[in-house]
C-alpha cells in the first residue's frame, strides 16, 4: 500500500526501483475506481525536451523523505506503456498495462474504467 497522508505531496519526488535505481519523477497517482485506493503512478522519464510518462503499480510501494520506492525493476517500468506528458491513459490501454506487470485486470461491473487520475 502506498502510505502517504496526502499523495499530492509526493508529486515530483524521485521514483526508484527496489535496488535504488532512479526511474524518474512521480507525476500523478491513478486510483482503482472500485476502491478509490492508489493503484498506479505515472512517472516522468526521459531527458529534457523529450519526457514521457510511464506507469508503475503502487502495490508494495513505500515512501521515504526524498523518494518513492516501487516494487518493480527499472527495466520493467521503462518497458511499460508510455504516453506524452500532456497525454491521457486510454481506457483501451488499461488491460495491457495490467498484463505487463502480471496483474489481473477486470473493468467495473458496467464496463467502466479501472483507473482514474487523481
Amino acid at each position: 500500500m502506498f502510505e502517504a497522508d496526502n499523495i499530492r505531496d509526493w508529486r515530483d519526488h524521485d521514483v526508484v526501483d527496489p535496488d535504488g535505481n532512479k526511474i524518474g519523477q512521480l507525476e500523478a497517482i491513478y486510483v482503482d475506481t472500485s476502491t478509490d485506493l492508489p493503484a498506479f503512478a505515472s512517472v516522468r522519464t526521459g531527458i529534457i525536451g523529450r519526457h514521457r510518462l510511464t506507469f508503475v503499480p503502487l502495490d508494495r510501494a513505500t515512501v521515504a523523505p526524498s523518494h518513492v520506492r516501487v516494487a518493480y525493476p527499472k527495466k520493467q517500468v521503462k518497458d511499460a506503456l508510455d504516453i506524452d506528458t500532456d497525454g491521457e491513459l486510454a481506457a483501451t490501454d488499461e488491460p495491457g498495462l495490467f498484463e505487463h506487470y502480471g496483474l489481473p485486470y477486470q473493468p467495473g461491473a458496467s464496463g467502466e474504467r479501472r483507473l482514474a487520475r487523481r
